[in-house]
């Protein structure tokens, strides 16, 4: 009787898309699931217009993928840095290894790293929890990550900060906090966090590829360095949706996912009424997850990615960009999308049909217009610029200037990349230069291929060279300003980064060179 409920329950389950029947999510058209195409072209429209720079997105509708695109250089096989979504997939191993009976979130944190404590650890140590870590709540002020960067032994820098709160009382964002968790998983496992999670989550949900970084002692970096594709973003989100049950299998218990996406403590217990109204920023933190307006709930990283989970529409949206405004990207999912996924609309459109399918293919981040090539060009082509010393690491840089594009060679130290250019088009390579981030804790190897990136160039004066670099597989951009003059270069660097976080990356250094 108990196996007929459950294939009863199954087939429910796949009658009314709640549940995939493959591996991969389903595709349908938007008015097949009860939302009007003309809703997705208008928050399409809408994400143009902002100041935000979107990269991503697609969104699910009962289990069925309805709107999906990439704003080119970007594409569906290219990872994306996820920044702090890592911290809902570090929550996610937690959850397992619950389950697996190999910890409860009741653990002493100092159970775990008896060599690694200091010798006058205080009481408030002694007592913080594995659910203080993944509550934000681990009684740390200020938040220790930037710091924690520059040791070689996050663990044992972790355990000697000194605990201003009790833990469990007061919500303080703290990316170390998640990286303890990392740390946990592979002590009592015997495998790196994301060794652990791949035959657990990744397999299951066919997620290949991805990586994470890694932190001087070979930890995964547990709160941020996760790279994989929107897909694979939308199809955690939708396991989350389906209480962890993917393809028939209960991939991650029921229980843990209400615990884990329920809340649990206030993140911004002094906002007033009416700014809570507005704020997604001010619903409360889970384990790792945050609470939303409109009873949603998302993992969400830094610069605009999100995994918006929404169960009273059965939907799902993932989400990459580059924004500095991230409750804006947040406002047009509730202003253009909510409404649309809240109401079944049947009938077809086909003429909103046709402009949304013309809009998901079309999408394209543009290139600056300039100048045609000035005569500085042939006169500087070939020539290599040698640089005075800088914190960016070049050493040298020359320009080829050819009838139909050019090439860049870069030289950092032991690195040398040439870079095909066009103007007006995208070209694609690799370079192992590090690109703008606010957390570099992999730099590439001599062995490495590098970084994805797009480049693009535009003359923007007779004397002045713009250099685009996207790094397409993170959120952010260089642009080399390069002013000839003479024999010299006068080179700037500016960066996406740049105003958006104080504590990032983001100086935009100029660097003076000549050949």
């Amino acid at each position: 009787m108990r196996t007929q409920f459950r294939i009863i329950s199954l087939l429910l389950l796949v009658i009314t898309g709640q549940l995939s029947v493959n591996a991969q999510l389903l595709r349908s058209k938007p008015e097949a699931q009860g939302v009007p195409s003309a809703a997705i072209s208008s928050f399409i429209d809408a994400a143009n217009k902002s100041s935000n720079e979107f990269h991503s997105f697609i969104l699910a509708k009962n289990g069925h993928i309805i709107a999906e695109s990439w704003w080119k250089p970007y594409a569906p096989e290219l990872k994306h840095t996820m920044y702090s979504v890592s911290k809902s997939f570090t929550s996610t191993a937690i959850g397992l290894a619950v389950a697996e009976g190999r910890i409860k979130v009741s653990d002493k944190v100092v159970s775990f790293f008896p060599s690694e404590l200091p010798g006058d650890r205080s009481a408030l140590l002694e007592s913080l929890t594995i659910k203080d870590l993944i509550t934000m709540s681990a009684g740390q002020s200020p938040d220790p990550t930037r710091s924690m960067l520059q040791q070689t032994n996050w663990v044992n820098y972790f355990l000697g900060l000194p605990m201003v709160d009790t833990p469990g009382t007061r919500f303080l964002y703290n990316s170390a906090a998640t990286f303890m968790l990392s740390a946990i998983i592979q002590k009592v496992t015997g495998e790196k966090l994301a060794d652990y999670l791949k035959n657990r989550l990744f397999d299951p949900l066919e997620i290949y590829h991805i990586d994470w970084e890694l932190n001087p002692e070979e930890i995964n970096s547990g709160g941020w360095g996760l790279r994989l594709k929107t897909s694979d973003m939308a199809k955690f989100g939708q396991l989350y949706l389906q209480k962890g049950l993917w393809n028939g299998k209960q991939v991650l218990p029921a229980d843990w996912v209400e615990e884990a996406t329920s809340f649990k403590i206030k993140n911004a217990p002094d906002t007033a009424v009416y700014a809570k109204a507005t704020s997604d920023w001010a619903q409360g933190y889970c384990y790792q997850f945050w609470r939303s307006r409109n009873n949603a709930y998302r993992a969400d990283g830094a610069f605009g990615q999100y995994i918006i989970v929404m169960p009273e529409q059965n939907a799902v949206m993932a989400i990459t960009s580059e924004t500095s405004n991230m409750q804006d990207i947040m406002n047009l999912v509730w202003e253009h999308l909510l409404p649309a996924l809240s109401r079944h609309q049947p009938g077809i459109d086909k003429k909103t049909q046709k402009n949304l399918t013309k809009a998901v293919k079309n999408q394209i981040l543009k290139i600056p217009a300039g100048v045609p090539d000035p005569t500085i060009a042939s006169a500087v082509s070939g020539k290599n610029f040698a640089l005075k010393t800088n914190a960016a690491g070049l050493k040298n840089i020359r320009f080829n200037f050819k009838e139909k594009g050019a090439t860049v060679t870069i030289e950092t130290g032991e690195f040398q990349d040439e870079l095909t250019l066009k103007k007006g088009k995208w070209e694609y390579g690799t370079i192992r230069k590090l690109g703008p981030s606010l957390t570099n804790t992999t730099p590439p190897s001599a062995g490495t291929p590098g970084f994805k990136v797009a480049t693009a160039y535009t003359w923007k004066d007779d004397n002045t060279l713009l250099l685009t670099i996207r790094y397409i597989e993170s959120p952010h951009t260089e642009t080399f300003v390069c002013t000839f003059e003479n024999n010299s270069l006068r080179l700037r660097i500016d960066n996406s980064i740049k105003g958006m976080n104080p504590g990032g990356n983001n100086n935009n250094e100029v660097i003076e060179g000549s050949f």
